[in-house]
């Protein structure tokens, strides 16, 4: 995530909310989670993890023959990055790997979400694949295996190749979409011997608005209505290519979703109307992305809205994008709505937060919504009868200024994580499938358009000039979280 006026989250968001209600919503204990025998507990078989992104972390830009990535030439251009940052160097993860991967053990990760720049393996975005850069990953893989840390792989976090973008204009372009589909299928066939779970794509909404439609992330594009809807439909049907590579060029049992920004909807009260008019509002405002691919269709009132800006959808797109799904990951840091029930069309009424509302002053988007938690996995579950789910992102950005000590005691990364895991916690003790709970992010990193000083996620601080990892006492906390297996 990035900082963006919460106004803008609610106008995009708004922009994509059009779809009617679902009718039979089944409960969430129907969709075959085993809860812990313990209520305080997790499951059984439920992993900690923590999250990054390559462009966020690596560093090493042209190292072992990569290519220019969209985030390369973005973050180069002067006024595109607040404190003026790049991610050249970043943490300089590339060359430092063994010691993160030390630090996870530290940490006690079971798991870790990680993802694999494409311009790295290939670096013009087509034709041959650059074997060192594979080689990377693969050193990566080994090394958590053997550190008893499950690898889970994202397939695209942003860091489009340029070439795509200057031949194709990117994801405007059909071929990009076939283009990540043969990078995917690629990717799989070499690492799924040892990696069991592949993301597809990280965060539609984000990387396609922000992009494409208001233009402060890359790459920096401000265009019209219709052609942000078809870069839309072009990165969905690049997921559904995706996941029909990776299932034919892997090995059985590799498992393979996306992982998306949900814009979860949140009852007002916890009644029964105001939990069903919540429900409907989640379908309307996730209806570009997250219906489209558990629904395999836009809604009927999406398409409605868009009139002539609808995409161009050729005949077997939504067959494609609606392909079934292993899992979903979604990725949740706040509510985007509250919701209530009203007796007029369309059944809810949306409840703007108020300024007042609580929120992080170095993360102005990011307000303190913990139920936000619970209602996004328990929506996934009651409403699309999902089987699966990853919390694949879930954190807070801070300063986290070092005391005298040279301790980060970061009280509100720790606040904030407990509130969450309650609300996750009190989810699969009903029932709901979470499989998993990545924290975003493992260490401090290139935080996009605010760059690297803006805001601090990390459980782990970093000096960006001398590259000291230093855990903080949230890292110490989510230790003993992993260690009990409930929250602390």
């Amino acid at each position: 995530m990035t900082g963006i006026p919460r106004r803008t989250l609610f106008q995009l968001a708004g922009a994509s909310a059009a779809a009617l209600a679902a009718p039979g919503l089944s409960p969430a204990r129907a969709a075959g989670a085993m809860p812990a025998e313990n209520a305080a507990d997790f499951p059984p078989g439920f992993l900690w993890g923590a999250a990054t992104s390559a462009y966020q972390i690596e560093g090493a830009p042209e190292a072992d023959g990569k290519g220019p990535s969209i985030w390369d030439t973005f973050a180069h251009t002067p006024g595109k990055i607040s404190d003026g940052s790049t991610g050249d160097v970043a943490c300089d993860h590339y060359h430092r790997w063994r010691e993160d991967i030390d630090l996870m053990k530290r940490l006690g990760l079971q798991a870790y979400r990680f993802s694999i720049s494409w311009p790295r393996i290939f670096p013009e975005g087509t034709g041959r694949p650059n074997r060192r850069g594979m080689d990377f990953y693969s050193r990566l893989v080994d090394g958590l295996l053997e550190a008893g840390i499950q690898p889970y792989a994202t397939l695209f976090h942003w860091d489009l190749p340029q070439s795509l973008q200057d031949r194709f204009g990117g994801w405007e372009g059909r071929e990009t979409a076939q283009a990540f589909a043969d990078y995917a299928g690629h990717v799989a066939a070499v690492l799924s011997d040892r990696v069991k779970h592949f993301f597809t794509i990280n965060e539609f909404f984000t990387f396609v608005e922000l992009g494409h439609q208001i233009g402060i992330h890359a790459p920096g594009l401000k265009l019209p209505p219709a052609r942000v809807n078809q870069v839309r439909h072009h990165a969905l049907l690049a997921h559904g290519l995706a996941v029909q590579a990776i299932r034919a060029r892997s090995r059985r049992g590799t498992l393979v979703g996306p992982a998306e920004n949900l814009m979860t909807c949140v009852p007002v009260i916890e009644t029964p109307a105001h939990v069903a008019a919540a429900q409907a509002a989640m379908r309307d405002v996730n209806g570009g992305y997250t219906t489209a691919m558990l629904e395999g269709r836009y809604p009927p009132r999406w398409l409605e809205k868009l009139g002539a800006d609808a995409p161009r959808v050729a005949a077997d797109d939504l067959g494609i994008i609606g392909a079934p799904l292993d899992f979903f990951g979604a990725n949740v840091y706040a509510p985007f709505f509250y919701v209530r029930a009203i007796d007029a069309e369309p059944g809810y009424e949306v409840i703007p937060l108020p300024e007042t509302y609580p929120k992080f002053p170095h993360s102005t988007w990011l307000r303190m919504g913990p139920e936000g938690l619970y209602w996004a996995v328990r929506h996934l579950a009651s409403i699309w009868n999902v089987k699966s789910i990853h919390v694949t992102e879930n954190g807070c950005g801070t300063k986290d200024t070092p005391n005298a000590a040279g301790e980060m005691l970061d009280v509100d990364r720790i606040a904030y994580t407990r509130h969450y895991l309650m609300q996750l916690q009190r989810a699969t003790a009903e029932g709901v499938p979470v499989r998993s709970y990545f924290h975003w992010s493992l260490m401090d990193n290139f935080e996009w358009a605010d760059g690297l000083t803006t805001q601090r996620f990390g459980l782990v601080h970093v000096d960006f000039d001398t590259q000291r990892r230093t855990p903080k006492l949230s890292a110490e906390q989510y230790r003993e979280v992993i260690r009990h297996h409930r929250v602390v």
